[in-house]
């Protein structure tokens, strides 16, 4: 049971009283004829006419003044004055309203519309009625009008964790928090659309899945019991979708959830939003000059340009962006030449010598280090759109080799603001190929390593009934909606972000 300290104490006390009086808090119905934006846009558009509306919002801001009071409700669109006055709604309906409305509370208000001395647009009200109670105050309740009738925000809530943990209340009291979200779901929106137009269809494949896959990460487990079997939460999309290609679906793409059991950080959370197409007959070439197209598009929807603010940054989104060679770009920021290193052992000796003061794991696959080079030094300096190409075949299974040279896969990666945004393949689909890379994988990890990819034996099957030559692309959606909001944790731009148990 929840426990009231005074001031809710206080508020329950009103409820009751409400209800003795026949009001009744939480009514059913509310009837709303306008938004605080369409009724001030109707009302200039001839302020000679009268303009009559009903609005609904919560209550920021309350200024008794004798015989008026003044206040401010808020919706979806923004905020609204009300203004009270003896003359239309009574001396007993005035004292009502004083008495028992809350900062908080949402409330219907009819009346017409006006402008005040001040200069701004407000309802002059006729009548009023609670829709809801607010029994707890919201932490940032502290808007107060001023005599000149500006409104002035005393506190904020900017606790990180309460924000985060309690977002109902940070979407209550930032009307900047409500605008990142309307910006993520543009952004969602702009992708969907941008794939639809180029003739890719949207499909949905299993989030409970017999066998995890198409990615090196450590799964969520659960338990099937009527099937009594383990199940796993999809880490990819990928081996599903690449079996629709089987099928004779050219151009698929999927935008829904992955869930990796792994850790936290400011661009990582266990639950997050994945995009991921699948493009036959086409290349990773051919994938790059398609992101960086889809990328632009999405960058226009949501800012209205590709030029967009990152922190200390202004980062452009337009085609072409800049490409790098993985071998090259480790090379020029590091010292040193992975190709001349083809063993683990060789390319450990290579960074101790060349980086003393490296802190590698003395037991990584060659693979791993190459992939501590990119993360420790290369990865830091790529911070306008950039991509990286042509990687080692130990850290990509699922891609194909590039002619001439079986250590190294036709595969890029996107990097923007010194992070990984987004990863391409051109796709294997040898399945004798495929099955010895996923037995290499199998021997070249220890059994709980959460980089091993089992066996897929079904997904075997799908390759050798004949799979077209194409292309793939993953990217995490949270971190493009990161960049566009100029927000720098992934939990900025997660509703309910994955948070330790509360104490």
């Amino acid at each position: 049971m929840a426990e009231y300290n005074s001031l809710e104490k206080i508020r329950l006390q009103k409820v009751e009283e409400l209800r003795a009086e026949g009001v009744e808090p939480y009514p059913t119905r509310a009837k709303r004829s306008h938004t605080s934006a369409q009724a001030i846009a109707e009302f200039e558009k001839d302020e000679t006419q009268e303009v009559k509306v009903t609005l609904a919002g919560r209550i920021r801001s309350m200024r008794p003044k004798g015989k008026l009071c003044f206040a401010h409700i808020e919706d979806g669109d923004g905020k609204m004055q009300l203004f009270l006055r003896v003359n239309e709604v009574g001396e007993e309906r005035l004292a009502f309203f004083n008495k028992m409305f809350d900062l908080g509370d949402f409330v219907e208000a009819t009346g017409t519309m006006m402008r005040t001395k001040a200069g701004e647009a407000s309802l002059q009200v006729l009548d009023f009625k609670l829709l809801a109670k607010s029994i707890s105050p919201l932490p940032a309740d502290k808007d107060v009008t001023q005599e000149d009738g500006t409104v002035v925000r005393y506190a904020s809530l900017d606790d990180v964790e309460l924000r985060a943990r309690q977002r109902y209340a940070d979407l209550a009291v930032n009307p900047d928090v409500r605008d990142t979200f309307r910006k993520r779901a543009k952004l969602i929106k702009s992708l969907r659309t941008f794939l639809d137009d180029h003739d890719f269809l949207e499909v949905e494949t299993p989030i409970l899945q017999p066998l995890y896959g198409g990615a090196a990460a450590r799964p969520f487990t659960t338990h099937h019991n009527e099937l009594a079997q383990d199940m796993y939460l999809r880490i990819s999309f990928e081996l599903y979708l690449k079996r629709l290609l089987v099928g004779n679906l050219e151009r698929v793409y999927e935008i829904g959830r992955d869930f990796r059991n792994e850790g936290v950080s400011f661009k990582h959370n266990p639950e997050f939003t994945q995009l991921e197409f699948y493009w036959a007959y086409a290349d990773y070439l051919q994938v790059m000059e398609l992101t960086e197209q889809m990328v632009s598009y999405a960058a226009e929807q949501v800012t209205g340009s590709t030029k967009v603010k990152f922190g200390e940054h202004e980062l452009e989104f337009k085609p072409p962006w800049k490409r790098v060679e993985m071998r090259q770009g480790i090379l020029e920021t590091s010292g040193i030449d992975i190709a001349e290193h083809k063993t683990a052992e060789a390319l450990l000796k290579a960074i101790m010598e060349k980086h003393p003061k490296a802190a590698p794991d003395p037991k990584s696959t060659r693979g791993k280090l190459v992939d501590f080079l990119l993360s420790e030094y290369l990865e830091p300096t790529l911070i306008q759109p950039t991509f990286l190409y042509n990687y080692p075949r130990d850290i990509s299974p699922l891609a194909k080799s590039m002619p001439g040279d079986p250590l190294t896969v036709e595969r890029f990666e996107g990097y923007v603001a010194g992070f990984e945004l987004c990863n391409a393949f051109t796709e294997l689909n040898d399945p004798l190929d495929q099955e010895q890379r996923f037995l290499e994988m199998g021997r070249d990890y220890e059994a709980d390593d959460e980089e091993k990819h089992p066996l897929d034996e079904d997904y075997l099957r799908a390759m050798r009934y004949g799979m077209p030559p194409n292309g793939g692309f993953g990217m995490g959606v949270d971190r493009l909606a990161m960049v566009f909001t100029d927000k720098h944790s992934i939990r900025d731009v997660l509703l309910f972000p994955a948070l330790r148990k509360e104490e």
